[in-house]
């Protein structure tokens, strides 16, 4: 199994980075061992893989405004650069790739605009076929709230769907995507308020049940939604904070993740620098609080469990580290004193295998 890790590497984003990272993962132990660097790619933060994991792609964050392709070498993970894309707006932040592989989605953040990008059969990316831009009226904060912000774009199972959290209108868009036309169409519901300032971020669908899970940056809320996979509306069904009572100091909510067997959900706190954790009650969707355990590092902007669910490991931005974490079967956490070094980290991502 391989670890893929993105970073920022300019000034201007604080960046220590110097490129893709990838690691070789012992899925027993939970151990990284570093096996290739590909250096020199301005601010790859965010990657997904290809359902394959023949391919793997990343947005160019900050100033940017493209995507990049690279190929795997299936026998030792290594990448090789394939060839780059306008991302239909500045500063892209997250994509995702289609089920049948055939396109992606990103979001583009400064750019208040997300857009969709054929995927060739050599993995090669061709130009966007669709942008479209995000409206609505801005919510209360005036600094981080000036216009729209989509700050994740993740899909369904089914791909029919791209639920798109935006943190600059407090709303949280759903698109229909179609991955032969390339095109996002929004659904009859359009999208869903959120609290004011809350400040929607991130999402993650339950892997076996009708539900997703927003975390909310500026407020430190996780809302729980129902989903209907016929018409993709949402209705909100929660919202909780995930922060302990006692804190009292400032904090943004950054990554929420739902466990494979869909038994608990994850987010990471930036400020109180920790993952808090929730129960999920499958029957009714909703979150119980269950902790929370110190990352270790400073600002988890991402964190990341590994395909079997075994071992959560964090992200800290600040901290330039990523350290492990077993997950034991109540969900808790237990740091096992493996801390990775590696500049600004921001995105992990695995293969199966």
């Amino acid at each position: 199994m391989y670890a893929y890790v993105g970073c920022y590497t300019t000034s201007d984003r604080a960046g220590h980075g110097r490129g893709i990272s990838v690691f070789r993962v012992d899925p027993e132990s939970g151990a990284w061992a570093p096996v290739h660097m590909l250096a020199g790619i301005t601010n790859p933060s965010f990657l997904a893989l290809e359902p394959r994991q023949r391919f793997l792609y990343c947005v160019h964050g900050g100033s940017g405004q493209e995507v990049s392709s690279f190929a795997v070498d299936p026998r030792g993970g290594a990448l090789t650069y394939l060839n780059t894309q306008p991302s239909g707006g500045t500063n892209p932040v997250h994509l995702s790739i289609h089920p049948s592989g055939l396109c992606l989605v990103v979001a583009n953040y400064t750019g208040g605009t997300v857009a969709v990008l054929p995927i060739a059969p050599d993995g090669t990316l061709g130009p966007p076929t669709h942008e479209l831009a995000l409206s609505g009226t801005p919510g209360p904060d005036p600094i981080e709230q000036p216009g729209p912000h989509p700050h994740d774009i993740p899909l369904d199972q089914s791909g029919q769907f791209a639920v798109v959290p935006d943190k600059g209108l407090d709303r949280v868009f759903v698109f229909r995507l179609d991955p032969a036309l390339g095109t996002l169409v929004p659904t009859a519901q359009g999208s869903v308020q959120a609290r004011p300032r809350a400040g929607p971020r991130h999402a993650a669908f339950h892997p076996h049940r009708p539900y997703v899970y927003v975390i909310n940056e500026l407020d430190s809320t996780v809302s729980a939604y129902h989903f209907r996979a016929d018409s993709g509306a949402l209705t909100q069904l929660q919202v909780l904070t995930t922060l302990p009572a006692e804190f009292t100091g400032r904090n943004t909510g950054a990554e929420v993740a739902v466990s494979p067997s869909g038994r608990f959900v994850y987010a990471s706190n930036r400020g109180h620098d920790s993952i808090a954790i929730f129960g999920v009650d499958f029957i009714a969707g909703v979150l119980t609080t269950v902790g929370w355990e110190p990352t270790q590092g400073r600002q988890p902007r991402h964190f990341a469990l590994d395909p079997a669910g075994n071992f959560l490991y964090a992200a800290n931005q600040a901290g330039d580290s990523i350290t492990t974490f077993r997950v034991d079967s109540t969900g808790m956490l237990a740091f096992t004193g493996q801390v990775i070094d590696t500049g600004s980290p921001v995105s992990i991502v695995f293969t199966d295998t």
